[in-house]
Formats: C-alpha cells, structure tokens, sequence
C-alpha cells in the first residue's frame, strides 16, 4: 500500500520546509502598501526567495488568523549602489501582496 506524500511543491523544489515565520520576512509600510491596505484590504510583505504562492498564504493564515482570498509575488531586481568609487548593488528580493477576506484585517500598529 503506497503512502501519502505530505511535502509541498516549493518542500520538492528546495529540499527545505519553510515555517511561517520564515516565509513572511517583514510586512512592507509604504506609502502604496497603506493605501491597498484601506481602500483593497490588501497587504504587502518581503517573503523569502524560496516561498511559494501556497507557502505564502499559509503562513498569512497561520500567523494572524486570517483568510486569504488571492496572493500576488514579484521578484525584484536589486538597485546598482555606489560605496566610494566602487560600484555594487543590492540584494534581490521578493515581494507579496495578500488579499484577505473582506472581514478580515491585519493590524500592524
């Protein structure tokens, strides 16, 4: 009798189980993300490289109880930075917006 497999896509992919608190690395508080956040009841977060769309949403649920409806992900290129006469850049990051239910909210402050 053949076993369930209880590993997720990005488990497979890395080799890594991400928990929650390492998937969502801080929430993002900007201008923009404020503005999602009150007129889409959307919310922005820097996630971890390796996170997936699904890890994404779980660890959202799991770490303010609440329920996601729809998640957005861009991976965004660092900026060239200048330190002296040397030229280098900055690291490349991943961003996710989270749309949550319409009775549901995050509270950050």
């Amino acid at each position: 009798m053949a076993g369930k497999n209880n590993t997720t896509k990005s488990e497979k992919q890395t080799g890594v189980a991400l928990e929650p608190y390492q998937v969502i690395l801080r929430p993002l508080v900007t201008e923009k993300g404020t503005h999602l956040s009150e007129h889409y009841n959307s919310y922005t977060f820097a996630v971890s490289q390796q996170a997936t769309k699904t890890d994404i949403k779980r660890a959202v649920e799991a770490l303010w109880d609440v329920r996601v409806v729809k998640t957005r992900t861009q991976n965004r290129q660092g900026k060239p930075r200048r330190h002296r006469a040397a030229m280098g850049r900055t690291k490349d990051w991943k961003k996710a917006i989270v749309q949550l239910h319409d009775e549901d909210r995050i509270a950050f402050f």
